[in-house]
């Protein structure tokens, strides 16, 4: 008999606004991203609202025991290529350090799966930075093909 790896309950559910400073510690809990993403600020508020006001954009949280440990963007992107498909755009997906190994991550992920698959998406796409090679591997682990170059230009 396997057991599930899975710390019980994993919830998830939309972000509120007394989550935001949780949600960007999780975000910055690394040395690529901490230099992003800061400290809880007023850029951070302003960009809760905005997501927080958009039909197209879900910020979600992995509740564990009434704790907040997980964090994941989605955005839903419709689009005229590949027939009129809609895309699942997975962004800033994050589990506390403590709990990383656990199943909380494939678990938010099929979350985010289904809630794609819900909401009308036939494709989900993230992007990884390429130091991020466990990120990588990950992303494999769940089917994820390495099939473009991503660019970037700041503005």
């Amino acid at each position: 008999m396997t057991t599930d790896p899975t710390p019980s309950p994993v919830t998830f559910r939309t972000a509120r606004r007394d989550d935001l400073a949780r949600v960007v510690e999780l975000i910055a809990d690394d040395a690529i991203a901490a230099r992003r993403t800061g400290e809880l600020g007023d850029e951070h508020l302003a960009a809760f609202a905005a997501i927080d006001a958009d039909p197209n954009n879900e910020l979600v949280v992995a509740d564990v025991g009434g704790e907040v440990m997980g964090v994941m963007q989605l955005t839903f992107v419709p689009g005229i290529s590949r027939r009129g498909a809609t895309r699942l755009l997975v962004e800033a997906v994050r589990v506390d350090s403590r709990l990383r190994g656990q199943g909380i991550g494939r678990a938010m992920m099929a979350w985010a799966h289904e809630r794609g698959r819900e909401r009308g998406a036939s494709l989900a796409q993230l992007t990884s930075d390429k130091a991020r090679e466990d990120a990588h591997r990950f992303y494999r682990s769940l089917g994820y093909a390495q099939s473009h170059e991503g660019f970037k230009l700041p503005l």
